[in-house]
Protein backbone atom coordinates (compact mmCIF):
# COMPACT_ATOMS: atom_id res chain seq x y z
CA UNK A 1 0.00 0.00 0.00
CA UNK A 2 1.38 3.13 -1.22
CA UNK A 3 1.43 6.08 2.21
CA UNK A 4 2.74 9.77 2.56
CA UNK A 5 5.91 10.10 4.01
CA UNK A 6 7.07 13.20 5.46
CA UNK A 7 9.78 15.49 3.73
CA UNK A 8 11.32 15.66 7.53
CA UNK A 9 11.39 11.62 7.65
CA UNK A 10 12.58 10.98 4.47
CA UNK A 11 16.38 9.90 3.66
CA UNK A 12 17.16 6.73 1.44
CA UNK A 13 15.76 6.52 -1.99
CA UNK A 14 14.44 2.72 -0.98
CA UNK A 15 12.46 4.06 1.92
CA UNK A 16 10.22 6.04 -0.35
CA UNK A 17 9.87 3.16 -2.89
CA UNK A 18 6.00 3.24 -4.15
CA UNK A 19 4.96 5.93 -1.48
CA UNK A 20 4.30 9.75 -2.08
CA UNK A 21 6.78 12.22 -0.49
CA UNK A 22 5.08 15.50 1.55
CA UNK A 23 7.07 18.46 0.84
CA UNK A 24 8.61 20.81 -0.90
CA UNK A 25 10.30 19.62 -4.60
CA UNK A 26 13.63 21.33 -4.60
CA UNK A 27 14.10 20.30 -0.35
CA UNK A 28 13.55 16.71 -1.44
CA UNK A 29 15.43 16.09 -4.29
CA UNK A 30 18.28 17.49 -2.81
CA UNK A 31 18.21 14.65 -0.86
CA UNK A 32 18.09 12.12 -3.92
CA UNK A 33 21.69 10.51 -4.51
CA UNK A 34 23.02 11.21 -7.87
CA UNK A 35 22.47 9.53 -10.85
CA UNK A 36 19.81 7.26 -8.87
CA UNK A 37 16.71 8.07 -11.09
CA UNK A 38 15.49 6.18 -13.98
CA UNK A 39 13.17 8.65 -15.25
CA UNK A 40 11.01 11.93 -14.70
CA UNK A 41 8.00 12.74 -15.98
CA UNK A 42 6.82 16.30 -14.52
CA UNK A 43 4.28 19.01 -15.26
CA UNK A 44 5.04 21.64 -12.76
CA UNK A 45 2.37 24.67 -12.37
CA UNK A 46 2.26 26.84 -15.37
CA UNK A 47 1.88 30.05 -13.38
CA UNK A 48 -1.38 31.46 -15.03
CA UNK A 49 -2.21 33.59 -12.27
CA UNK A 50 0.28 35.64 -13.12
CA UNK A 51 -1.31 37.42 -16.15
CA UNK A 52 -0.96 40.40 -17.52
CA UNK A 53 -3.94 40.89 -19.62
CA UNK A 54 -7.72 38.60 -19.86
CA UNK A 55 -6.12 35.15 -18.37
CA UNK A 56 -7.29 33.60 -15.23
CA UNK A 57 -8.38 35.39 -12.19
CA UNK A 58 -9.83 34.59 -8.58
CA UNK A 59 -13.24 35.32 -7.93
CA UNK A 60 -14.31 35.36 -12.11
CA UNK A 61 -16.21 32.87 -14.23
CA UNK A 62 -14.06 31.49 -16.70
CA UNK A 63 -12.41 27.95 -18.33
CA UNK A 64 -14.33 24.67 -18.60
CA UNK A 65 -13.29 23.06 -15.75
CA UNK A 66 -15.43 22.69 -13.15
CA UNK A 67 -16.35 26.06 -11.27
CA UNK A 68 -12.97 26.85 -12.68
CA UNK A 69 -10.82 25.63 -10.46
CA UNK A 70 -7.49 26.57 -12.01
CA UNK A 71 -8.45 30.26 -11.69
CA UNK A 72 -7.76 29.77 -7.68
CA UNK A 73 -4.26 28.11 -7.94
CA UNK A 74 -3.50 24.89 -6.47
CA UNK A 75 -4.51 24.14 -3.12
CA UNK A 76 -1.66 25.37 -1.04
CA UNK A 77 0.36 27.15 -4.08
CA UNK A 78 -1.37 30.30 -5.71
CA UNK A 79 0.60 30.05 -9.12
CA UNK A 80 0.95 33.33 -9.63
CA UNK A 81 5.19 34.75 -9.07
CA UNK A 82 6.87 37.35 -10.86
CA UNK A 83 7.91 36.02 -14.40
CA UNK A 84 11.61 36.33 -14.14
CA UNK A 85 11.13 34.19 -10.37
CA UNK A 86 9.11 31.20 -12.04
CA UNK A 87 11.80 30.61 -14.69
CA UNK A 88 14.71 30.92 -11.90
CA UNK A 89 12.56 28.15 -9.51
CA UNK A 90 11.74 25.69 -12.85
CA UNK A 91 15.28 26.01 -13.76
CA UNK A 92 16.87 24.76 -10.36
CA UNK A 93 14.11 22.01 -10.19
CA UNK A 94 15.64 21.36 -13.57
CA UNK A 95 19.23 21.41 -12.24
CA UNK A 96 18.02 18.92 -9.40
CA UNK A 97 16.14 16.68 -11.72
CA UNK A 98 19.00 16.45 -14.56
CA UNK A 99 21.43 15.73 -11.06
CA UNK A 100 19.45 12.99 -9.85
CA UNK A 101 18.61 11.21 -13.55
CA UNK A 102 21.28 8.15 -14.34
CA UNK A 103 23.85 7.32 -17.16
CA UNK A 104 21.00 6.34 -19.21
CA UNK A 105 18.44 8.46 -17.55
CA UNK A 106 15.67 10.92 -19.25
CA UNK A 107 12.91 13.89 -18.40
CA UNK A 108 9.98 14.18 -19.88
CA UNK A 109 8.88 17.91 -18.53
CA UNK A 110 5.82 19.45 -19.75
CA UNK A 111 5.20 23.16 -19.65
CA UNK A 112 3.30 25.61 -21.95
CA UNK A 113 3.68 28.72 -23.74
CA UNK A 114 2.44 31.61 -22.76
CA UNK A 115 1.39 34.97 -24.83
CA UNK A 116 2.28 37.75 -22.11
CA UNK A 117 2.32 41.98 -22.65
CA UNK A 118 1.44 40.46 -26.77
CA UNK A 119 4.83 38.45 -26.60
CA UNK A 120 5.22 34.66 -26.41
CA UNK A 121 6.51 33.48 -23.02
CA UNK A 122 8.76 30.27 -24.74
CA UNK A 123 9.04 27.58 -21.78
CA UNK A 124 12.24 26.57 -23.62
CA UNK A 125 14.06 29.36 -21.59
CA UNK A 126 13.51 26.88 -18.57
CA UNK A 127 15.10 24.24 -20.41
CA UNK A 128 17.92 25.96 -22.16
CA UNK A 129 21.28 24.71 -21.03
CA UNK A 130 20.31 21.45 -20.43
CA UNK A 131 20.87 18.76 -23.26
CA UNK A 132 17.37 18.81 -24.75
CA UNK A 133 17.05 15.83 -27.21
CA UNK A 134 13.82 16.56 -28.35
CA UNK A 135 10.40 18.61 -28.17
CA UNK A 136 7.28 16.63 -28.35
CA UNK A 137 4.43 18.67 -29.15
CA UNK A 138 0.77 17.26 -27.02
CA UNK A 139 -1.84 18.39 -28.97
CA UNK A 140 -4.81 18.66 -26.54
CA UNK A 141 -8.75 18.53 -27.37
CA UNK A 142 -9.25 21.89 -26.70
CA UNK A 143 -8.75 24.98 -24.93
CA UNK A 144 -9.83 28.92 -24.09
CA UNK A 145 -8.29 32.29 -25.01
CA UNK A 146 -9.26 35.56 -23.94
CA UNK A 147 -7.14 37.54 -26.10
CA UNK A 148 -8.23 37.96 -29.82
CA UNK A 149 -4.80 39.14 -30.37
CA UNK A 150 -3.86 35.71 -31.48
CA UNK A 151 -5.14 32.42 -32.47
CA UNK A 152 -6.46 29.61 -29.69
CA UNK A 153 -3.36 27.76 -28.51
CA UNK A 154 -3.91 24.11 -28.43
CA UNK A 155 -0.94 22.70 -27.81
CA UNK A 156 1.87 22.06 -25.23
CA UNK A 157 5.21 21.12 -25.07
CA UNK A 158 7.33 18.05 -23.75
CA UNK A 159 10.59 18.42 -23.25
CA UNK A 160 12.86 15.07 -23.42
CA UNK A 161 16.25 15.94 -21.51
CA UNK A 162 18.32 13.42 -21.59
CA UNK A 163 21.72 11.96 -21.32
CA UNK A 164 23.75 10.52 -24.08
CA UNK A 165 23.12 6.85 -23.34
CA UNK A 166 19.32 7.58 -23.64
CA UNK A 167 17.07 4.98 -25.41
CA UNK A 168 13.38 4.66 -25.92
CA UNK A 169 11.83 1.07 -25.75
CA UNK A 170 12.43 -1.15 -28.90
CA UNK A 171 9.52 -0.01 -30.95
CA UNK A 172 8.76 2.92 -29.35
CA UNK A 173 10.25 5.31 -32.56
CA UNK A 174 7.17 4.53 -34.42
CA UNK A 175 5.17 7.19 -32.74
CA UNK A 176 5.59 10.58 -33.77
CA UNK A 177 6.71 13.68 -32.30
CA UNK A 178 2.91 15.26 -32.08
CA UNK A 179 0.65 13.73 -29.60
CA UNK A 180 -3.02 14.00 -30.03
CA UNK A 181 -4.05 12.62 -26.84
CA UNK A 182 -7.35 14.29 -25.03
CA UNK A 183 -7.58 16.39 -21.65
CA UNK A 184 -8.54 14.57 -18.79
CA UNK A 185 -11.89 16.09 -17.76
CA UNK A 186 -13.14 14.51 -14.87
CA UNK A 187 -10.48 15.01 -12.10
CA UNK A 188 -10.52 17.17 -9.07
CA UNK A 189 -7.24 18.40 -9.59
CA UNK A 190 -7.74 21.43 -11.68
CA UNK A 191 -4.43 20.34 -13.94
CA UNK A 192 -4.47 16.85 -14.13
CA UNK A 193 -2.05 14.75 -16.36
CA UNK A 194 -4.31 12.56 -18.99
CA UNK A 195 -3.07 8.76 -17.63
CA UNK A 196 -3.17 8.13 -21.62
CA UNK A 197 -0.06 10.89 -21.59
CA UNK A 198 1.78 9.32 -19.12
CA UNK A 199 1.03 5.80 -20.89
CA UNK A 200 2.85 6.79 -23.83
CA UNK A 201 6.10 7.87 -22.02
CA UNK A 202 6.22 5.28 -19.74
CA UNK A 203 5.48 2.37 -22.09
CA UNK A 204 8.19 4.15 -24.33
CA UNK A 205 10.82 3.90 -22.12
CA UNK A 206 12.57 0.99 -20.18
CA UNK A 207 13.49 2.72 -16.74
CA UNK A 208 12.28 0.74 -13.23
CA UNK A 209 12.11 3.71 -11.28
CA UNK A 210 10.02 6.75 -12.11
CA UNK A 211 9.95 9.96 -9.71
CA UNK A 212 7.23 12.89 -9.96
CA UNK A 213 8.30 15.81 -8.27
CA UNK A 214 4.46 17.64 -8.76
CA UNK A 215 2.87 14.33 -8.75
CA UNK A 216 -0.87 16.43 -8.34
CA UNK A 217 -3.33 13.62 -8.24
CA UNK A 218 -1.36 10.78 -8.92
CA UNK A 219 -1.45 10.07 -12.22
CA UNK A 220 2.71 9.15 -12.80
CA UNK A 221 1.85 6.62 -10.52
CA UNK A 222 -1.14 4.87 -11.77
CA UNK A 223 0.53 4.61 -14.99
CA UNK A 224 4.11 3.26 -13.36
CA UNK A 225 2.01 0.66 -11.72
CA UNK A 226 0.13 -0.11 -14.73
CA UNK A 227 3.65 -1.38 -16.53
CA UNK A 228 5.17 -2.68 -13.14
CA UNK A 229 7.11 0.46 -12.50
CA UNK A 230 8.11 1.47 -9.12
CA UNK A 231 7.50 4.78 -8.14
CA UNK A 232 8.39 8.07 -6.23
CA UNK A 233 5.64 11.06 -5.84
CA UNK A 234 6.70 14.39 -4.56
CA UNK A 235 3.73 16.95 -3.52
CA UNK A 236 3.59 19.55 -1.28
CA UNK A 237 -0.09 19.92 -1.15
CA UNK A 238 -1.42 17.58 1.21
CA UNK A 239 -4.58 17.90 0.05
CA UNK A 240 -3.38 16.33 -3.15
CA UNK A 241 -1.26 13.64 -1.08
CA UNK A 242 -4.03 12.34 -0.08
CA UNK A 243 -5.94 12.12 -2.96
CA UNK A 244 -3.32 10.64 -5.20
CA UNK A 245 -2.82 8.46 -2.01
CA UNK A 246 -6.63 7.24 -2.36
CA UNK A 247 -6.59 6.89 -6.11
CA UNK A 248 -3.17 4.96 -6.10
CA UNK A 249 -4.09 2.43 -3.43
CA UNK A 250 -7.50 1.98 -5.13
CA UNK A 251 -9.96 3.67 -3.41
CA UNK A 252 -13.08 4.15 -5.92
CA UNK A 253 -14.10 7.12 -4.14
CA UNK A 254 -10.60 9.17 -4.47
CA UNK A 255 -11.97 11.91 -6.79
CA UNK A 256 -14.45 12.65 -3.55
CA UNK A 257 -11.45 13.03 -0.99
Amino acid sequence: MTEIIDSNHFLKVDDALNHIIHGDCLEVMRKIPDKSIDIIITSPPYNLLNSTGNGLKKNTHCGKWKNAAIKEGYNQYNDNMPYEEYVQWQKQCMGEMFRIIKEDGAIFYNNKNRVQNGLIQDRGEIVRGFPLRQIITWKRSGAINFNAGYFLPTTEQIYLICRKPFKLAKGANKFTDVWEITQEMKNPHPAPFPEALIDRIVQSTTGQLILDPFCGSGTTAVSAMKYGRDFIMIEQSEKYCELAKARINGDENWREV
